[in-house]
């Protein structure tokens, strides 16, 4: 039997910027990420104009360790390269899925045919949590191709598209160290669909652009709707055009130690991210 959720927060996105080429908005930070465990952060970059240049801009080298980035491009192209040898090059659709884990240095820009041609880039970035036992396992890298996710046109007339977990009967291709759903639904002109997800995971729908309402609630776009997990569908709708993202996934019950781009369970396995970064352990970008 279905039990519609009630929301629990309408949070709006503050202004963002990373790096010299990626400004946007940011939903949540991992410094204040609780409520939407298993998620950490989820910045939206763009939509914005990216004006012709011979040098890709974007976030220089950086490291990571004990989460996972996804990064799902909408318009625009990005390019890729990390401490792990893994190269790639994102353009609209795509989707990249880096498991930090035990630690990668990497940077992201502009891939460099767009960086000369210019033109406009939209992109979101995710963090998603790692459960203990997994955050020192070898970094890994999923390259996931628009053509390899499942889409389909759902009652309403609606299309969704699942990246990661399942939902509405799509299995989306990410592989991932536990329960996460992570789709795109594009609604338009007086369209409504009904989505179901487990009773006990947390559940967020993030607007790239338009309006929408969850269960009868209006929020528009960079703003995310946080449910209650008190049943186990939502109602999403929109009387003009709108795009959503739709987080979810099983909470990881457990402490959080978070410092810049570090994620791990205590301030000690904080600090050894720190001395293993600083002294090299991390590897150098290919």
């Amino acid at each position: 039997m279905e039990a519609q959720r009630t929301i629990a927060a309408i949070r709006t996105a503050t202004p963002n910027s990373v790096g010299d080429g990626f400004i946007g908005l940011n939903a949540f930070h991992p410094q204040g990420s609780r409520p939407f465990n298993p998620f950490l952060l989820l910045d939206h970059h763009g939509p914005m104009q990216v004006q012709p240049s011979e040098w890709p801009k974007g976030v220089d080298e950086h490291p990571h360790r004990g989460f996972e980035t996804v990064t799902i491009v909408y318009e625009g192209a990005l390019e890729h390269r990390d401490s792990a040898g893994n190269r790639g090059k994102l353009f609209a659709g795509d989707v990249q899925w880096m498991t930090a884990a035990s630690g990668i240095i990497h940077e992201e820009k502009h891939e460099q045919e767009f960086s000369r041609r210019g033109g406009l880039l939209d992109f979101v970035q995710l963090w998603v949590n790692l459960p203990a036992k997994d955050k020192m396992s070898p970094p890994q890298y999923q390259d996931i191709a628009s053509s390899r996710i499942p889409s389909a046109t759902l009652l309403g007339g609606s299309q969704l598209r699942v990246i990661a977990g399942e939902l509405a009967g799509l299995k989306g291709p990410a592989r991932t160290f536990s329960p996460v759903v992570v789709a795109d639904l594009t609604l338009a002109n007086e369209q409504i669909e009904t989505l179901a997800v487990p009773a006990d995971y947390t559940l967020m729908v993030y607007v790239l652009s338009g309006a929408a309402t969850i269960n009868g609630e209006p929020i528009t776009r960079g703003q995310v709707a946080l449910t209650n997990p008190d049943g186990n569908s939502i109602n999403v709708g929109t009387s003009g055009k709108a795009k959503l993202l739709l987080l979810a996934g099983a909470p990881i019950q457990e402490p959080l130690a978070v410092y810049g781009p570090f994620v791990m369970n205590t301030r000690e396995e904080i600090l050894a991210a720190f001395d293993d970064f600083q002294n090299g352990r991390m590897g150098v970008l290919h």
